[in-house]
């Protein structure tokens, strides 16, 4: 564990001489820590809902993501746990952090999707010239109506909400419906080894209750800040607005500044970290990993060297869409796909022996808990060469 000295300035200021001073905190050193918070340096006995809460969610724009997140970060799972917390309304999927969709506790969801709502609201701005004319007070009111009478696919509630506005643009109005109202996706959506095309409801109807109207907005969002940074930290605070795809959370950490630690990167960056959360020695081993795409370990800091190696920016996307990806060591090191009864890695070089043999431990092991009762083979696939 790395030793630490708080270096807090007086509340409600940056306290740029401290900064100066703060322990530098590497690449390794923060790839270590966030791995840590992560459940990806030693698999985690939390249960699926606990592990949910503490990760504050998964990304989820694809239905299988949240399922191989978890199965690389906890000891013990299987994919009907999700299933069942989705199945018993503990946990649904709604637009969220970053406009994408998450898979959230119920309470997570009531909580964090008024905390995103201003920036529904700035995303809302985008599609004004579609809503000339169009009352957004009596289009809340009616699409709630719609959606609470029974669930709804985006193509019904556009088509209704064009009766009442027949010149206004279709996405726009069903855009505006789903900015104005926390709609969550209804089941069988979500569901391992279920289809089901997106049906939408309000998350108070879905879950039978409302969040709480007198909650503090900044309680809240300290609260966030917290768990924020036992997930992610050390962090800053441009980091956590990538991850909340929120502006302006300055005041809320100078607010939390005495009770944090703070530290910078190799840039000079101030960090801020909780004093009682873990910072891994920088050698500390790291296993192989497999993670699925859009994974929010690569998605939830302005500067994501800690994970991705400066020479592999950019590497785990094509176009606007994301790979799945093998951590080797901690860092980005391959992506991988699984077809035709082959789990099949393309490193961005080479491994070494002892490598390979985790990398295939570690897909055995995964290849267990999601895909039980079938059988595959592991190769290794060409080497990604870097794009021209």
């Amino acid at each position: 564990m790395t030793k630490t000295t708080s270096t807090s300035g007086p509340a409600g200021n940056p306290a740029s001489a401290s900064t100066a001073a703060a322990p530098v905190l590497g690449p390794r050193a923060l790839n270590r820590a966030t791995l840590a918070r992560q459940s990806l340096l030693t698999r985690s006995p939390m249960s699926a809902k606990e592990a949910l809460a503490h990760l504050l969610g998964l990304q989820a724009q694809n239905v299988k993501p949240p399922y191989y997140a978890l199965a690389a970060r906890l000891d013990g799972f299987a994919p009907e746990d999700l299933s069942r917390l989705m199945a018993d309304r503990e946990a649904v999927r709604i637009v969220t952090m970053r406009s994408t969709i998450h898979t959230h506790t119920a309470d997570d969801c009531l909580t964090l999707r008024p905390l995103v709502q201003p920036a529904r609201d700035r995303e809302l701005t985008y599609f004004r010239k579609g809503l000339v004319g169009v009352d957004l007070d009596r289009l809340t009111a009616l699409a709630r109506d719609l959606v609470e009478a029974e669930p709804r696919t985006m193509k019904q509630l556009r088509e209704a909400l064009l009766v009442e506005w027949p010149d206004a643009d279709p996405q726009s109005l069903s855009v505006a419906a789903r900015c104005r109202l926390p709609l969550v996706q209804v089941t069988p959506r979500g569901l391992w080894g279920r289809s089901g095309q997106v049906a939408l409801t309000t998350a108070e109807h879905w879950l039978g209750r409302a969040a709480e109207p007198d909650r503090d907005p900044a309680v809240l969002l300290d609260t966030t800040v917290l768990r924020y940074l036992a997930a992610f930290g050390p962090a800053s605070v441009k980091d956590m607005q990538t991850w909340a795809g929120l502006t302006r959370l300055r005041d809320a950490f100078e607010r939390l500044r005495p009770r944090l630690l703070t530290f910078r990167d190799e840039h000079g960056t101030e960090l801020f970290d909780l004093p009682d959360a873990p910072r891994p020695d920088p050698d500390t081993p790291a296993p192989p990993r497999f993670l699925p795409e859009f994974d929010n370990l690569l998605l939830s800091h302005a500067d994501r060297g800690r994970v991705v190696p400066a020479d592999l920016k950019g590497r785990s996307w094509t176009g606007n869409q994301a790979h799945r990806v093998l951590l080797v060591d901690g860092f980005l090191a391959g992506l991988w796909r699984v077809e035709d009864s082959t789990l099949t890695v393309e490193p961005f070089g080479g491994f070494t022996k002892d490598q390979w043999k985790a990398v295939v431990e570690e897909g055995e092991r995964m290849l267990a808990v999601l895909h039980e009762g079938e059988a595959y083979d592991i190769r290794l696939g060409t080497v990604v060469r870097e794009r021209g």
